[in-house]
């Protein structure tokens, strides 16, 4: 089973579309599984959830579990599958963040400012 730990994210990080921020949070936790790069994970309460739509889409993670996922419906453009979260976590290690989103980097904008 590859290595998962999971850290305060330094700094503030930040979700955006081209509409706006989705976004923007100093309570992000930052997970690394292994030797992969980390995926930054935000708590709900800093997400504009109101701009996301739960989509039927999942997958398996034999170290975390099932993920959900979610669309983007923003004013300009809608973007399906575009944050995923684990809701019930299966590995202790990585019980940190379960009910946290994460975001790909490839749909929208995840960064550090």
């Amino acid at each position: 089973m590859a290595q998962i730990k999971i850290a305060p994210a330094k700094g503030v990080w930040t979700v955006r579309s081209d509409d706006g921020v989705l976004v923007e949070s100093r309570n992000a936790l930052a997970l690394t599984e292994g030797s992969m790069e980390p995926v930054i994970y935000f708590p709900r309460s800093d997400v504009a959830m109101a701009l996301l739509e739960r989509s039927d889409s999942t997958t398996r993670c034999p170290h975390k579990g099932t993920a959900n996922y979610y669309s983007y419906a923003g004013q300009s453009q809608s973007i399906p599958d575009v944050a995923w979260t684990y809701e019930e976590v299966v590995n202790p290690d990585a019980k940190g963040i379960e009910g946290y989103l994460a975001f790909y980097g490839s749909k929208l904008t995840v960064e550090q400012i």
